[in-house]
């Protein structure tokens, strides 16, 4: 696998075998890591972590890669879910002690590079309203502001004739 630095040794198989086939399609691409990251829309550096381990890439990444390099999403995306179960959690003071915010040190933390559509649902009762509840209100201000231009919009055409 030409110039990829060594992975850790201490890699759950299922890790080691699933960044090994991704360096293998990322070398089948010919791309360097800019340019796959233009491809991809996922930065050089988050293709660095992903390709040397050190961050579980999301699916949506390896998607976007089996795309580029032309490659069985399908036969990956198995290879991806299996990975992921195994990859090793790098504990932080916080979450050893159960984060501090609330939250079980278990639970999903937000992942800047996870695509909205891979987010965990939000569960009912969290402090943070239903799901859909913003979007609710805003679809509702804008259907208010629709009706008054539109009820301003005849009254204006009635007061000229």
């Amino acid at each position: 696998m030409g110039g990829w630095q060594p992975l850790p040794d201490e890699l759950p198989a299922e890790v080691r075998h699933f960044v090994e086939q991704l360096r293998l399609l990322k070398d089948r691409t010919g791309l360097s890591l800019v340019a796959l990251g233009a491809r991809t829309a996922y930065s050089k550096s988050s293709w660095h972590r992903y390709l040397n381990a050190t961050q579980p890439p999301p699916r949506q990444a390896v998607l976007a890669l089996c795309r580029v390099a032309g490659a069985d999403p399908e036969r990956i995306g198995v290879r991806w879910e299996l990975a992921v179960q195994a990859w090793p959690r790098q504990e932080t003071v916080q979450e050893k002690t159960g984060g501090g915010d609330g939250f079980p040190a278990d639970e999903y933390r937000e992942d800047p590079t996870l695509p909205w559509w891979d987010t965990p649902p939000e569960k009912p009762g969290n402090g943070r309203g239903q799901p859909g509840g913003r979007l609710l209100r805003y679809a509702l201000v804008l259907l208010l502001l629709l009706l008054i231009t539109a009820v301003v919009g005849v009254v204006v055409l009635v007061s000229m004739y």
